[in-house]
């Protein structure tokens, strides 16, 4: 299995050598002001990348909030953003990688394997002692060719079967699990089955993922085994792809369900449980 992560240690002589190509992914829910944060200061080099607009198609409901980019999009992102066949990519955010692992699982999934993450994000670069950037920077045009499928995705029949044949984790907070809250989609609760896996607990206190122990250990006592994939879907698609990395450090294979609740919630014929219980 191929790397996931890297330090900020490992990262810096890289950037210093220009040989990596570096991808800012500032994006919260409820937080329309990535690029500005971007350009308050940003790894040397990083471009800005719209999770919105550059990393899924337009939102629909029968789609969902963030459904797959077309693979023609995606290609001419990942060129806009200077990849080209052979680059090494790093993704990073400012939030324990929630929102950088959509692009690091949707460039996997197009077919680069040499994408990795910064564990801990900008914090631990800064921590790091790494120095920021305030440009906003336009690389030269990669020529990276991708292709669509290279890793496996579940629509709404595969999830529910995913939900009762396999493990299927939601990776919302709790709360939205149970259907106690459901902020911005049309129904509360969770998809029958599935079983609640807060992403938060993947991330140690620092906002480093945890251990590849750890993470075996948690992913195992929610039912992962190596015999199958284990299922992955959040509200929209975003943190699904952070419990794919999270179970790829663990040793575990992810297959993830890119509607998601907001996709499934619109869909009426789609039965919502609530409480703990799967």
């Amino acid at each position: 299995m191929s790397a996931v992560l890297i330090s900020a240690a490992d990262l810096a002589p890289r950037v210093a050598a220009g040989d990596v190509v570096l991808l800012d992914v500032r994006w919260a829910l409820g937080d329309p002001h990535g690029h500005q944060h971007y350009l308050d200061g940003h790894i040397p080099g990083a471009v800005f990348v719209d999770l919105d607009t550059e990393l899924a198609s337009p939102p629909s409901p029968k789609s969902g909030r963030h459904p797959l980019p077309a693979i023609e999009d995606l290609q001419a992102a990942a060129r806009r953003w200077g990849i080209n066949a052979g680059s090494t990519v790093v993704a990073y955010d400012n939030g324990g990688a929630m929102s950088a692992s959509r692009s690091w699982w949707l460039l996997r999934w197009g077919g680069l394997t040499d994408v990795l993450l910064l564990d801990g994000g900008l914090a631990a670069w800064i921590s790091a002692g790494g120095e920021l950037a305030t440009d906003d920077v336009v690389p030269v045009p990669g020529d990276v060719v991708l292709s669509p499928g290279n890793l496996p995705v579940l629509d709404a029949d595969a999830a529910a079967g995913q939900a009762v044949t396999g493990i299927l984790l939601d990776a919302r907070a709790g709360e939205r699990y149970r259907g106690e809250v459901e902020p911005i989609d049309p129904r509360a609760g969770h998809i029958p089955g599935a079983v609640s896996a807060p992403t938060g607990e993947n991330l140690a206190a620092d906002g480093r993922f945890k251990s590849a122990a750890e993470l075996r250990a948690r992913f195992a006592a929610l039912g992962a085994t190596e015999d199958a994939p284990v299922g992955s879907y959040c509200g929209s698609g975003v943190t699904a792809a952070h419990q794919a990395a999270a179970l790829a450090i663990a040793g575990f294979d992810a297959v993830v369900y890119p509607g998601s609740w907001s996709q499934w919630s619109n869909d009426p014929a789609r039965p919502a449980a609530t409480g703990s219980a799967p």
